[in-house]
């Protein structure tokens, strides 16, 4: 350890790592921040923020009004111990919702309930969007296995490709696949497109949508009443409490698990037994709050580095999708809670381990110094044992070699990095995961005095979708009351009352004329002076 009296790299770095790593026996957690960077001083310094962070993370969950531009609460915690509800007939809601999802699918499974003409449902359809999506998507491919219960299928896009290859996969099971329809408001535009495409297939194919259909969704939503007037097989709550992208402990997830026969008690548990440990007003007693303070620490507390997620198993290969969108819509702020502009965010990217080795950990180690990493741990390989492909080494000890080789090169090369060690990959450490990044986001936004509840951004970007879509129409009025006529994106423009939007319109012509039969594109030497019309 020593050498002429010198303590070595190495054993400083076991002393660092003695005094930063922490392990959660009770949720199968580890944590260690020995390699990120940062002096004891600055842990010090955040001691008063971070307390203020844990009390007003106390006020969420007691029911303050977290979200201001909604006048909503902010209440994903209470799906996992109903208890903690504010109210009664919200523990009430939140306890019915789950034993109706326990009932219905077990009813599935049993036959019970069932399409016309077949024994049992083979498949299942999730149409949704964001994280209507992301986190059953991530959960089945994490805890699904081949044979047990629904197999999962995904509409995540308004993209009619996609959606052609999900349905062409389907086609000879399309009879025994029961649809989810995924929509807080039901006016969701990707969504109800997903939901009219489907429904459409069904249809030419005979068969009866509504007889294998159900909708999550608001009580009184567009969805809500279509499902109720049309006959849809269930209905299952989304309340306004709940963001989507915080919604996998909620009827959004948990529905499309039970029918995978994943288990959602266990999920729940994983999450609530998290929650209560991520409560402890003390920073190295709490992941999340170890997490959150590194997550500051690291960017500077204004998002400099960009959080680079390495999971080393192949079924979270989409957790870095997932934390992408609860860390970046819940932190990509313009404005602070006092409306001073701060232009906040945490950037996630990632991918799975040992795979970054032949991609982008190049980069990482000897490129831009942008970002810290988050190495994700499974100290269980496999269920049952495994062969050797060396003397002593499995495929397993190579993964793991992987992970400490990349940890240590990237230390080697000053770039910092937390890494999260987990005993198994199963529904209760699934749960964990979820709630440990949840609480971390709210504490780190506290941090930062954002508000991680809402998305000001995201409706800004449906509404200039609309008012494009509102010139598409005008667009192609103009043009059906001039049939045949062949004019450049500029005259149409000035037709549809566009004249300030040329280059939109132009996009909108050349898309029309891809898609539909009657909009023709005449070329020219430069493609900007190309001449549309509509055919009679």
């Amino acid at each position: 350890m020593k050498k002429g009296g010198t303590v070595t790299e190495s054993a400083k770095l076991w002393a660092r790592f003695q005094h930063c790593y922490r392990r959660f026996d009770s949720i199968g957690l580890g944590i260690d921040i020995s390699r990120m960077n940062f002096q004891d001083a600055a842990l010090e310094a955040l001691s008063g923020p971070l307390a203020k962070a844990f009390g007003e993370m106390a006020s969420l969950e007691s029911g303050q009004i977290a979200n201001p531009d909604e006048h909503r609460m902010v209440g994903h915690y209470w799906l996992r111990n109903a208890a903690l509800a504010p109210t009664p007939e919200i523990q009430s809601a939140i306890d019915g919702a789950v034993q109706a999802i326990r009932s219905f699918a077990a009813d599935v499974h049993s036959g019970k309930v069932h399409p016309d003409g077949h024994d049992r449902f083979t498949d299942m359809l999730l149409v949704g969007i964001g994280g209507s999506a992301l986190g059953p998507q991530f959960v089945a491919d994490a805890l699904g296995r081949n044979g047990e219960g629904l197999a999962p299928h995904f509409f995540d896009n308004t993209d009619p490709d996609g959606m052609d290859v999900v349905l062409d996969r389907l086609a000879d099971r399309l009879a025994t696949t029961l649809v989810i329809v995924v929509s807080k408001s039901g006016g969701t535009k990707e969504t109800r497109n997903g939901m009219l495409e489907v429904a459409h297939r069904f249809t030419s194919a005979g068969l009866d949508f509504a007889d294998r259909a159900v909708a999550v969704t608001g009580e009184g939503s567009e969805l809500d009443q279509r499902a109720t007037s049309d006959g849809w097989l269930a209905r299952f709550p989304m309340w306004d409490w709940v963001g989507g992208r915080t919604s996998e402990t909620s009827a959004v997830g948990l529905l499309p698990a039970a029918l995978q026969e994943i288990d959602i008690d266990a999920m729940l548990a994983g999450a609530a037994t998290c929650d209560e440990i991520t409560r402890k007003p003390t920073l190295l007693e709490n992941p999340a709050a170890m997490m959150a303070v590194m997550w500051h620490l690291a960017g500077d507390g204004v998002g400099e580095k960009a959080m680079v997620v390495l999971p080393y198993k192949d079924r979270l290969a989409l957790l870095g999708k997932y934390l992408q969108q609860l860390v970046m819509e819940s932190l990509g702020k313009r404005l602070d809670r006092d409306g001073h502009e701060v232009c906040q965010g945490l950037t996630v990217y990632g991918n799975k381990g040992s795979t970054d080795q032949h991609a982008y950990v190049q980069q990482l180690r000897d490129g831009t110094n942008n970002f810290f990493a988050t190495f994700v741990q499974i100290l269980a390989d496999r269920d049952g044992d495994s062969i050797s492909v060396e003397l002593d080494i499995t495929t397993g000890d190579y993964l793991h070699g992987f992970l400490l080789g990349t940890r240590r090169a990237l230390h080697e090369a000053g770039r910092a990095s937390m890494t999260l060690t987990l005993d198994d990959l199963s529904p209760r450490s699934i749960g964990v995961l979820i709630a440990l990044f949840e609480r971390a986001v709210g504490l780190y936004a506290s941090l930062i005095n954002i508000n991680a509840y809402h998305q000001p951004g995201v409706e800004a970007g449906k509404k200039a979708a609309g008012e494009i879509l509102a010139l598409q129409l005008r667009l192609l009025k103009a043009m059906r009351e001039n049939t045949g006529d062949k004019r450049t994106a500029n005259q149409w423009a000035d037709m549809a009352g566009a004249s300030d939007d040329v280059e939109t319109v132009f996009h909108l012509l050349r898309h029309l004329a891809a898609t539909r039969g009657d909009v023709q594109l005449q070329t020219t030497d430069r493609v900007i002076d190309a001449t549309f019309s509509i055919q009679p």
